[in-house]
C-alpha cells in the first residue's frame, strides 16, 4: 500500500475531484438502490388481491415498510391504476437520475484519470531529462521508453481505477446490505457468508500476480529495446546478413511475454467466475431458506418480498465482482508503479545549487585545475592542469581512449570532476547555474544528431525565437544555404528520422548553422570531419572555419589539416597532457604527437 500511496500523491490536488465525485456517486447509489426497493410495491400494485382496508404504521428505520405504506394510501385513496401509474413514474424518474449522477462520476473520475497521467508522466520525464549523460551510457533506451510510455499508463488506469471502486462498490455493497436488512435480517445474515470466502479464495487466485506483472513489464521493456536498436541498426544488419538471427532473437522474447501475459490473464480470469459461481451458490441456497420460510409462514417474508431479496442479492455480486477485478489490477498496476517510481526517484548527480552564479558573459579564460575523473573504478583523467584563453582555438589530440572526449564533457557540466575543478572566468562550474552555463556554448559532435523535423526547425533549435533571416544567414556561413534550396520544400523540407534523408556532409552542416544561429562564445567541436569523405570534409571544415572565427574553440580532431592551425595543441595520452605547444614546437619535440602525425592516427 505504500507505494499506492505514492503514486496516488500525483492525482494531487484530489480533493478538487474527490469532493464532487463523492456527492454524485452517493447520489447515483442512492437512485440505483431505491429502484430496487420499488419493485415491491409494483408487484403489490399489480398481484395483490388482498383489499386493503387500513393503513400500515412502519419503523421510522424500515425504508422499504415506509415506502409501502405511502403505496398503500395512495392505492386506498386514489385505486390500484392510479398508484400504478405513480410508481412507474418514480421508476422512470429514478432511472434517469440514476444513470445521470452515474455519468457525472465516471466524468470526474475521467479528469482525474488525466490529470493524474499528466502529473506522472511529466515527473518521469522531467527527472530523466535532468539526469547526467553518464545515466544514459548505463541505462537501457528500450527500458526508460517503457517505463515513461507503457508503465505509466498502466499505472494511471490502474489507481485511478481502484480508487473509484474502493469508494463506490463498498458504498454500493453497504446500501443494498441495509435493503437486504430491512426485508430480512436472519436471511442476510446467512446469505452474506459468501463474501469472505469468495475474498480468502480470490487471493489464493492472485497471490503471484505482481512478480509476474513485474516479470511482463521487464519482458517489453526488452522488446522495445531491441526494436530500437534494430531499427537504428538496420543497415549493419542486412549488411552483415544478420536478418534472421535478430528475428530470431526477438521472436524469442516475443514468446516468453506472450506466455507472461497469458498466464496473467488466466490469473484475472478467474477471479471473477470464481466470484459469480459463488454468488449463485449462495442465491441459491437463499431460495431454499426463503421460500421455505414462506412456505412454512415463519417470520413476515411475503412473496413480493422475497423477491425483492434475490433482486437486490443479485446486484450485491456485481459490486463484490469489480472488487475481485480491482484487486487482480492492483497487482499489476503496483508492479509497474515500482517501476517508474524507479525513474521517479533517481536523484541527478548534476543540479544547481540555491545561490548558483549566473555566468552572463565569458569574458576572461577557462582553467582545468588539477582534475581527476574516473568511470567506476576506471581512472580516465589525472591532474589535468590547462589554461585557455578567450578567443584561442586549442586541438586536443592523442590516442583513441585517452581522455579527450572525457576532457571537453566536463565544460559544459555534462559530468563533474571527481576532485580538482573547473573554472570559466574564475568561477568553479559546480557554483554556476547550469542554462546560463550551457548558454555561453555551442556543440558539434562526430555523430550529427538532428531531429525528425524540417531544416528550419533543426537550425532554429537552439533559439527557436530566430527570424528567417537569421536562419537563412547561419546556413550560408555554414555552407548549407545552396544544398537546402535544391532539396523539396527548400527550408521546410522535413529530414527524417535522425535526418536520414541528409547525406553526412549535409546533416553536419546543418549542425553547424544550428550552432552558429545560437551565436555561443564558446565552441566545442568532437572529431566533426572524421566520418566524412573529402568533398564532404572541404566543404564542413570551411564551415567550422566560418564557425570559429572571434570564438574561443576547443577541437577534438585526428586530421592535420583540422589542427594544425590551432593556437595551441595538447596532446592528451592515458589521462594526462603529456605535450603541448603549436604544430611546429611539438614537431620540433620528436614525441608522442609527431608518430601520430606521421601515421595520421588522431582518433577518439
Amino acid at each position: 500500500m505504500k507505494i499506492y500511496f505514492r503514486l496516488l500523491s500525483f492525482a494531487k490536488p484530489i480533493e478538487k475531484y474527490a469532493i464532487p465525485y463523492i456527492i454524485v456517486t452517493l447520489l447515483a447509489i442512492f437512485f440505483n438502490t431505491f429502484l430496487f426497493t420499488l419493485l415491491g410495491p409494483l408487484l403489490e400494485t399489480l398481484f395483490s388481491t388482498t383489499k386493503v382496508t387500513m393503513l400500515e404504521k412502519a419503523s421510522t428505520l424500515d425504508f422499504i415498510g415506509q415506502f409501502n405504506s405511502y403505496i398503500n394510501f395512495t392505492i386506498v385513496t386514489y385505486g390500484k391504476l392510479y398508484t400504478l401509474k405513480i410508481v412507474c413514474a418514480i421508476i422512470v424518474g429514478s432511472v434517469f437520475l440514476a444513470n445521470f449522477f452515474r455519468y457525472m462520476s465516471q466524468r470526474i473520475m475521467e479528469d482525474l484519470r488525466v490529470h493524474t497521467l499528466l502529473n506522472l508522466r511529466r515527473a518521469v520525464f522531467n527527472n530523466v531529462m535532468d539526469q547526467h549523460i553518464g545515466y544514459f551510457s548505463n541505462e537501457k533506451k528500450g527500458d526508460i521508453i517503457s517505463k515513461i510510455a507503457s508503465d505509466v499508463q498502466v499505472v494511471q488506469g490502474t489507481v485511478t481505477n481502484t480508487l473509484q471502486v474502493v469508494f463506490k462498490e463498498p458504498v454500493q455493497v453497504i446500501f443494498y446490505i441495509g435493503v437486504l436488512l430491512s426485508i430480512s435480517i436472519k436471511l442476510t445474515v446467512f446469505s452474506l457468508l459468501v463474501i469472505p470466502v469468495s475474498g480468502f479464495i480470490i487471493s489464493k487466485i492472485v497471490k503471484r500476480l505482481r512478480h509476474q506483472a513485474k516479470e511482463l513489464h521487464e519482458s517489453f521493456a526488452k522488446m522495445i529495446g531491441f526494436l530500437d536498436e534494430a531499427l537504428g541498426g538496420i543497415r549493419i544488419i542486412k549488411a552483415f546478413n544478420a536478418t534472421s538471427r535478430i528475428k530470431d532473437k526477438f521472436q524469442n522474447e516475443n514468446i516468453y511475454y506472450s506466455d507472461l501475459t497469458r498466464k496473467i490473464a488466466r490469473r484475472q480470469q478467474l477471479a471473477s467466475p470464481v466470484s459469480q459461481t459463488l454468488g449463485v451458490l449462495v442465491v441459491v441456497f437463499i431460495v431454499l431458506y426463503g421460500g421455505s420460510m414462506i412456505l412454512s409462514n415463519q417470520g413476515d417474508l411475503t412473496p413480493s418480498k422475497f423477491l425483492v431479496y434475490i433482486a437486490v442479492f443479485s446486484q450485491v455480486m456485481q459490486p463484490i465482482k469489480a472488487l475481485s477485478d480491482s484487486f487482480s489490477a492492483i497487482h499489476t498496476g503496483i508492479a509497474a508503479g515500482e517501476r517508474v517510481l524507479d525513474l521517479v526517484d533517481i536523484k541527478p548527480e548534476l543540479t544547481d545549487k540555491e545561490n548558483a552564479v549566473q555566468l552572463n558573459e565569458f569574458n576572461d579564460r577557462i582553467q582545468f585545475d588539477h582534475v581527476f575523473f574516473n568511470y567506476g573504478e576506471k581512472e580516465v583523467l589525472k591532474d589535468i592542469n590547462i589554461t585557455i584563453t578567450k578567443g584561442q582555438t586549442v586541438a586536443l589530440v592523442g590516442p583513441s581512449g585517452g581522455g579527450k572526449s572525457t576532457l571537453i564533457d566536463l565544460i559544459p557540466r555534462f559530468y563533474d570532476p571527481k576532485s580538482g575543478s573547473v573554472l570559466i572566468d574564475g568561477v568553479n562550474l559546480k557554483d554556476a547555474a547550469l542554462n546560463s552555463l550551457r548558454h555561453q556554448m555551442g556543440t558539434v559532435n562526430q555523430e550529427s544528431i538532428l531531429f525528425n523535423d524540417t531544416i528550419y526547425n533543426n537550425i532554429a533549435f537552439g533559439k527557436p525565437e530566430a527570424t528567417q533571416e537569421e536562419v537563412i544567414a547561419a546556413a550560408k556561413i555554414a555552407n548549407a544555404h545552396d544544398f537546402i534550396l535544391n532539396t523539396e520544400n527548400g527550408y521546410e523540407t522535413s529530414i527524417g528520422d535522425r535526418g536520414n534523408k541528409l547525406s553526412g556532409g549535409q546533416k553536419q552542416r546543418i549542425c553547424i548553422a544550428r550552432a552558429v544561429l545560437a551565436n555561443p562564445p564558446i565552441m566545442l567541436l568532437d572529431e566533426a570531419t572524421s566520418a566524412l569523405d573529402t568533398e564532404s570534409e572541404k566543404l564542413v571544415q570551411d564551415a567550422l572555419n566560418n564557425l570559429m572565427k572571434n570564438r574561443t574553440s576547443i577541437v577534438i580532431a585526428h586530421r592535420l589539416s583540422t589542427i594544425q592551425h590551432a593556437d595551441t595543441i595538447i596532446v592528451i595520452d592515458n589521462g594526462t597532457v603529456s605535450e603541448r605547444g603549436t604544430h611546429l614546437e611539438l614537431l620540433a619535440q620528436n614525441g608522442l604527437y609527431k608518430r601520430l602525425i606521421d601515421m595520421q592516427t588522431f582518433a577518439d
